[in-house]
């Protein structure tokens, strides 16, 4: 099969803007181009069309992303009416455990987060939607992973980094499989403190009608007041009713299925 015709500089610029997070919301040119990989001219090529555009904007030397970026992760919660679908949900779950509820899909190596609900607002790690996690080191990763053919797990393998965010998070390849292996063989997958220290989370896969894992829902405390173990025997039947629920209304936003990376 040759090869497929692509636009390099679009790739380029998505880079630059994934740059950006809440620990890094500004930079300067140089900051930017090392964290994207790219040389420091295309790197400004980049910024100044997003400028441009209306997508960054500049104080002094540091750029900063503007309000207009929300746009573009906006179509796609838009297009599949997650709110709608999950908020009831999520807030019924929120209520029953006191603690937040989060829906995420596998994006790449990382997690990102299409929905959330919470009656808290003191958890130390304070997600939203559009937050994105490394995989590996959060419990919906781990199901999700779960989900994969072998050889989209092997993918992930081969491009993801497996770095450590607190001193308990696992980075070792064959410990992780293991893990992973786990988590398809239960159904859940629980983590204590690999994201954020004091933070325990139970995640279950959420299904589309034909089986698939097309996404994940979690809930999360703080090690304060439970643990993993504690999480599991709990609140582990409240979360797979909530998803069997979520599962049997995707019907109607078959396209998160065409979305999701399964």
């Amino acid at each position: 099969m040759g090869r497929r015709e692509v636009m390099g500089g679009l790739a380029k610029g998505l880079d630059v803007l994934r740059t950006f997070s809440r620990s890094k919301p500004h930079m300067t040119l140089s900051e930017i181009a090392a964290r994207a990989g790219l040389p420091a001219a295309t790197a400004r090529r980049c910024l100044n069309t997003f400028e441009e555009l209306g997508y960054v904007t500049r104080n002094g030397r540091q750029f900063l992303l503007r309000p207009k970026v929300l746009e573009i992760g906006a179509v796609y919660l838009e297009s599949m009416d997650i709110e709608s679908l999950t908020r009831t949900h999520l807030e019924e779950m929120a209520r029953e455990t006191g603690d937040s509820a989060a829906m995420a899909v596998l994006s790449g190596t990382e997690i990102v987060y299409v929905a959330r609900a919470s009656v808290r607002t003191t958890v130390r790690l304070e997600a939203h939607v559009g937050s994105h996690y490394p995989a590996h080191a959060t419990s919906m990763g781990r199901v999700l992973l779960a989900g994969l053919s072998p050889e989209k797990l092997a993918a992930y393998f081969a491009n993801a980094k497996f770095e450590a965010l607190t001193e308990k998070t696992v980075t070792d390849r064959t410990e992780l499989e293991r893990l992973i292996a786990l988590a398809r063989r239960n159904g859940y997958a629980v983590v204590e403190e690999e994201l954020a220290q004091g933070v325990a989370a139970l995640a279950v896969p959420v299904h589309d009608a034909s089986g698939r894992v097309v996404a994940a829902l979690n809930t999360s405390s703080h090690m304060r007041q439970t643990n993993g173990a504690a999480l599991v025997s709990t609140r582990l039947p409240t979360l797979q009713r909530i998803a069997k629920a979520i599962c049997a209304e995707l019907a109607s936003v078959p396209v998160l299925s065409l979305s999701a990376q399964v």
